[in-house]
């Protein structure tokens, strides 16, 4: 079973778990999550599309990220999520932590923190190992093609990341 550590909302663990999924969480209870962008060189972005089984969101495209473990750190949370879901290390790519943004959803019980990472990364498309069970796929995309994306209304979170992308 996967447990993720309880926040206050100074972002300090409370010294609780939470079961994954399990959205008990009051006001002023957050869970963390961590989200990384992969930049090439060449200035085009790694997007995956969620599979179409997904129950939020099927079908969008997204950048690679995840929950963090109960007594992982961040950063060693969007690596392993990076690693997952594309077969990609970015433990020591240039790059790395770039904000915070926080969601709340009052009587939901699912109140989180969003640390945001960009790694640029020389990669190319046979070294992509995708995580069948999260992607029905992906593309190099320019910034120009996510915010036509984003337009459509199938970006996962844009509006909280896009600063991201024009570092």
């Amino acid at each position: 079973m996967e447990f993720w550590d309880i926040y206050d909302k100074n972002k300090e663990r409370t010294g609780r778990t939470m079961k994954r999924n399990d959205w008990c969480l009051k006001d002023d209870e957050y869970h963390l999550t961590v989200l990384g962008v992969i930049a090439r060189p060449d200035g085009k972005f790694l997007i995956t599309k969620r599979v179409m089984t997904k129950q939020w969101a099927p079908g969008w495209w997204e950048v690679s990220g995840g929950a963090v473990m109960a007594g992982e750190d961040s950063q060693d949370a969007v690596v392993r999520e990076v690693k997952e879901e594309t077969g990609l290390d970015v433990s020591n790519c240039d790059g790395g932590y770039q904000f915070t943004y926080q969601r709340e959803n009052p009587g939901e019980g699912d109140n989180y923190f969003v640390d945001v990472y960009r790694f640029i990364k020389d990669f190319e498309e046979k070294d992509l190992d995708l995580q069948e069970k999260e992607t029905a796929g992906y593309m190099l995309a320019s910034l120009d093609e996510i915010k036509a994306f984003a337009q459509e209304g199938i970006f996962l979170h844009y509006d909280s990341i896009k600063k991201v992308f024009e570092v």
